[in-house]
């Protein structure tokens, strides 16, 4: 049940609650609907199955004539986005796994074409960069491991974790990637790079080639 609002604060909890305890109680919808509105929250909740990962990660067409709805869920997106990833630069990413899948999936899911994006970290495992280096079509994208190379050595990384999407939905690796994958393995050995993970997005699945034992 969604509750009323004056000003954008539930009046139940006006009075009684600082904003901080408010926040932490309310209803996803409720706390969604202090942005867009309780029926346009309520709608768009439906629409992503009730799930808030969903509704973050792709943001429904339905709401594109709806340019300022649109506009604050991705600007609610950026700002956590821009969040996992100043965390990731402060500490070691193999100790925070969560982080790096959360800001994988915020970067990457939703998208309708394919994306190879890499992270460049220091002797520490800390991000020093996360770059998109290279775009394709809904099925495929082409990588080039000189490149890659190339930007480890800019960055001075000691590491990297590479991460991809599936715009078809499916995070099981195909054959071409597992290859790709030892291809950029091989090739940034020669430079002292380690490879320590490579991440297969599919809407919100996340899928580890280190854990699945193919690196």
């Amino acid at each position: 049940m969604s509750l009323p609002y004056r000003g954008g604060v539930p009046l139940s909890f006006a009075k009684e609650n600082t904003v901080s305890q408010m926040i932490e109680v309310m209803s996803d919808v409720d706390l969604l609907g202090m942005m867009v509105g309780s029926k346009t929250a309520a709608r768009m909740l439906q629409d992503a199955g009730g799930r808030l990962s969903t509704l973050l990660n792709v943001c429904p067409a339905s709401y594109e004539p709806e340019p300022k709805v649109k506009t604050r869920l991705l600007v609610a997106k950026e700002l956590v986005r821009r969040s996992l990833i100043e965390t990731m630069r402060q500490r070691d990413a193999l100790s925070s796994p969560a982080s790096v899948r959360d800001y994988l999936r915020m970067t990457l899911a939703g998208r309708d074409y394919e994306v190879f994006m890499v992270l460049f970290l220091d002797a520490q495992n800390r991000i020093l960069e996360a770059e998109e280096m290279f775009r394709g079509t809904l099925t495929q994208t082409s990588v080039y491991p000189r490149e890659v190379v190339k930007r480890s050595l800019v960055h001075n990384a000691a590491a990297v974790i590479f991460a991809h999407n599936h715009p078809s939905g499916v995070s099981e690796p195909s054959r071409a990637d597992e290859l790709l994958t030892q291809s950029l393995k091989q090739a940034l050995a020669l430079v002292d790079v380690k490879v320590l993970d490579h991440f297969v997005i599919a809407g919100s699945g996340v899928m580890s080639f280190a854990e699945r034992g193919l690196l």
